[in-house]
């Protein structure tokens, strides 16, 4: 199976067409509370069209995760230890079911 990178690799390649990647991309980045960061600019994809309120799982002070769509970006930040569940949890979100994480499923939300 891919890992969550591969996949993430493979979702932005598959958007860039020689236009959206001059304009728009994928980031990842620190927070300084610890913990990461992931912006994904919707704009231009099929996803675009989306909303997505924010969402929060807490399950300790080191170990949670928020996700939300604002204008015109998937936005996820977790604790330092979720960068994976992060990124899986956007690959829900973009690509449905085919993704799989047990702790990272968006189920109903997304196309």
């Amino acid at each position: 199976m891919d890992t969550a990178i591969a996949l993430l690799q493979r979702w932005y390649s598959n958007h860039c067409d020689e236009d959206w990647e001059h304009s728009y991309g994928i980031k990842i980045d620190t927070l300084d509370n610890p913990g990461w960061i992931l912006t994904v600019d919707l704009v231009d994809t099929e996803l675009s069209e989306y909303s997505l309120p924010r969402t929060r799982i807490d399950r300790s002070e080191v170990d949670w995760i928020q996700s939300e769509i604002s204008d015109g970006r998937y936005i996820a930040c977790g604790g330092a230890l979720n960068l994976e569940e992060i990124v899986l949890q956007f690959l829900n979100f973009a690509e449905g079911p085919r993704v799989d994480s047990q702790d990272a499923r968006t189920d109903g939300v997304g196309p």
